[in-house]
Order: C-alpha cells, then sequence, then structure tokens
C-alpha cells in the first residue's frame, strides 16, 4: 500500500512473551557438534528461548496480547480486528487467532492467521493497515508468534541453533489524519510486501498436512543461498519504501529488522548510516523467532522507551516463500 490519505494506522500498545526455559549455546554442545564461538561468530545468536511441554503458540499469543493491552490502557472489548502471524498454529484448523480471541474474552470481530514465515509479522501489519484504512475495523491487535522450536531437527546445528519461541503484539487504532508536533503524517505511512515462489527450496518443512499426512516436518535450509537472498532482496524493498515517502536514510531514526543474522542486521545498518544504537537488536538473546522477532523487538523498544513521538521506524523482513517486506511508522 502507498502512502495515502486519512485515516492512518496508529501504533498505540505493545506487548511481548517469552517462554521461561533459556538454551544457551553452550547447552547444545553437548547434543551436536556445534560451539558457542561457532554460532556467535556466525550469527549472532548466545541464547533463545524454548516454550514448555504443552505451552501452545496461542497460549504465547495471549500472553503477548494482554501485555500490549495493558500498555494501551485498553479493553480487549474495542478490539475488532485480529491477526496472527504464525508458522506453528496450534491446530491445522482453526485459526490460531480464534483461539486468542477467546482467550481474551472477546466474542466480536474478525481473527484470522497468515502465514509468511518470519515476514508474517510485517505481512500481517500490511493487512490490518488496509481494514483499518477503509473503516472495516477501528482498533486491531497484530500478532507474531511462534513455538518454531517443534519444527527443527536438533541433530541439525545448520539450522536448530538458529530459532527459539516466543511472541510479539501491537495495537494498532484507526485515527483521523493523526500528526506529530510538527505536523506531520503519524502512524504507518507505508508497506511494500512481495514473494517469490521459486525459491521454495531455500527454507521450506520437509512436510505438512498435504504432502506428508500426519506429519509437520522439520526445516530444512540452504544457509548460504537464504543469506544471498536477504541481502539482495531486503536492500531493495528498503529502497522502495524509502522512496514512496520521499525519504532519505538519514531521515530513519529506527530500524526494528526480523532478528536472523547479527551479520545481515549489520550491513542493512550500514546502508543506512544508522549507528548501532538506532538498531533495534535482539536476535543475541532472542535467537531467530520467525514471525515474532519485530514484534517482540518492538516490545523491547517501546518498554526501554526508545522511540519518540515523530521518529520514524523502518521494520523489514524476508522468510521462507520467499517473502519478504517493509514497513514505515512515524512513531
Amino acid at each position: 500500500m502507498n502512502p495515502g490519505t486519512a485515516p492512518r494506522s496508529v501504533v498505540i500498545g505493545c506487548g511481548g512473551y517469552l517462554p521461561a526455559k533459556v538454551v544457551a549455546n553452550r547447552d547444545l554442545e553437548s547434543s551436536m557438534e556445534t560451539s558457542d564461538d561457532w554460532i556467535v561468530e556466525r550469527t549472532g545468536i548466545r541464547q533463545r528461548y524454548i516454550a514448555a511441554d504443552g505451552e501452545l503458540t496461542s497460549d504465547l499469543a495471549i500472553a503477548a496480547s494482554r501485555a500490549a493491552l495493558a500498555d494501551a490502557g485498553i479493553d480487549a472489548s474495542e478490539v475488532d480486528l485480529v491477526v496472527v502471524a504464525t508458522t506453528t498454529p496450534d491446530q491445522t484448523f482453526p485459526a490460531t487467532a480464534t483461539r486468542v480471541q477467546a482467550g481474551l474474552g472477546m466474542v466480536a470481530g474478525i481473527a484470522f492467521d497468515v502465514q509468511a514465515v518470519c515476514s508474517g509479522f510485517v505481512y500481517a501489519m500490511a493487512i490490518a493497515d488496509n481494514f483499518l484504512r477503509v473503516g472495516q475495523a477501528r482498533t486491531a491487535l497484530v500478532i507474531g508468534a511462534e513455538t518454531f522450536s517443534r519444527l527443527l531437527d536438533w541433530s541439525d546445528r545448520g539450522s536448530a541453533v538458529l530459532f527459539g519461541d516466543g511472541a510479539g503484539a501491537v495495537l494498532l487504532r484507526a485515527e483521523a489524519d493523526p500528526r506529530d508536533g510538527q505536523g506531520r503524517p503519524r502512524g504507518i505511512l507505508s508497506t511494500h510486501l512481495h514473494a517469490d515462489g521459486r525459491f521454495n527450496e531455500a527454507l521450506h518443512t520437509d512436510g505438512g498436512p498435504s504432502s506428508t499426512p500426519g506429519r509437520v516436518g522439520v526445516v530444512k535450509m540452504n544457509g548460504r543461498e537464504v543469506f544471498r537472498h536477504a541481502v539482495e532482496k531486503l536492500s531493495s524493498v528498503v529502497e522502495e519504501a524509502l522512496a514512496a515517502n520521499a525519504l532519505a536514510p538519514s531521515q530513519v531514526d529506527w530500524l526494528v529488522p526480523h532478528q536472523a543474522n547479527r551479520r545481515i542486521i549489520d550491513g542493512m545498518a550500514r546502508k543506512l548510516g544508522l549507528p548501532p544504537e538506532r538498531v533495534v537488536v535482539t536476535v543475541d538473546r532472542h535467537a531467530n523467532t520467525s514471525a515474532a522477532s519485530i514484534p517482540l523487538a518492538l516490545w523491547e523498544a517501546t518498554r526501554e522507551r526508545r522511540f519518540a513521538r515523530g521518529d520514524v521506524v523502518l521494520l523489514e523482513a524476508i522468510g521462507g516463500g520467499l517473502t519478504w517486506g517493509a514497513c514505515v511508522i512515524r512513531w
């Protein structure tokens, strides 16, 4: 969606949740051929959170949503749209979003899931923004939630060390022509989404309800190919997003990237000319939580009061599909 006229979707609250169990790199050394130094050097990851037995994606999502509602100071009854971005739903159907809706005590509104893997939260933000702009909803709860550890082959050091579990949530509200202190439009300025299914095999699972009934499969990844595409496609979509809003890289105040690999994050920061303190990084502590990584990073940044009114915040992500996208927000 390109920049348009009012109403706009304004962020009014952020929340997050991480499971209690922490698995450090050294904890993995006894079960696979790896080391803390090897993982940190290649990815920047030092630990990850793992959901407890019986802890579902919806449980994580509900906890993050409650935190977002508390941050916004509103009741769940005011929400009329729930979008959950996830690769690890509780069930094949119904949507995990409906379980979140019920868990929050909501009895009305729209609820559905979005599947775009690590790009899922950016896709979900774009969808929710569209709903709010055309008046089909007023307040949207946008969630990224994953129990990604359940898709991993824990003997495969090339993929198992990269991922973790968690959930983040953002509340959006449609406001008529919101402005910052300098009279500039606030809220989501634009979203930019892409996909190219030719690269499906670069990052996928080797199973699913249709192809392997009764088996969901585990993650298979060509790390080198994914890295190459990430650098190329994220650079392109960031340029597209800045051009759509007539913004120079120097006008970006904060980069909130998908937390997949520290080297990719650092490369994007250099391209934008952003100093490290203007990049929200959680990959060292959270690892790659797929669709949850960006909202978890937003939650952390807002808890630390990093963003000021009027700041330009740039979200970007790439995931299996391949899918990729960006979202520009004036806070």
